[in-house]
């Protein structure tokens, strides 16, 4: 077993929660304010033992809040796991695009060699 740190966990988490389209749009949907379990599950065609596992993975990973309103359970979003993927995703974007600048000036750069290109199939008979 390979031991990592819990950050890396929780990151884990949520990037796997994320990895599902309608765990996706739930998110989304939850963007705009508080739903419950039935408006999060109306616009999908999928069960609500479905929808509840989805809901759960959310959970699990600290992106979702449920609270119990009498019969009908309440879901809100909590925003501080995405804010902890947007750091890890930054600090790579930052690198990669560094990482091409550099590229790209080093192409632009005059090349020293100025003979011909060789062709293949001339030269021995």
């Amino acid at each position: 077993m390979v031991n990592r740190p819990a950050a890396s966990l929780d990151l884990d988490a949520v990037f796997a929660a994320l990895a599902h389209p309608i765990r996706r749009a739930i998110v989304e949907q939850l963007a705009g304010g508080d739903a419950s379990v039935g408006e999060l599950a109306e616009p999908h065609r999928v069960s609500l033992p479905a929808i509840s596992r989805h809901l759960r993975v959310l959970e699990d990973a600290g992106l979702l809040k449920v609270e119990p309103e009498g019969r009908v359970r309440r879901c809100q979003l909590d925003a501080a796991p995405l804010s902890v993927a947007f750091g890890w995703l930054t600090r790579y974007r930052v690198l990669w695009e560094d990482r091409f600048v550099r590229l790209a000036e080093h192409l632009q750069k005059p090349s020293k060699k100025r003979g011909k290109p060789r062709t293949k199939g001339r030269g021995r008979k």
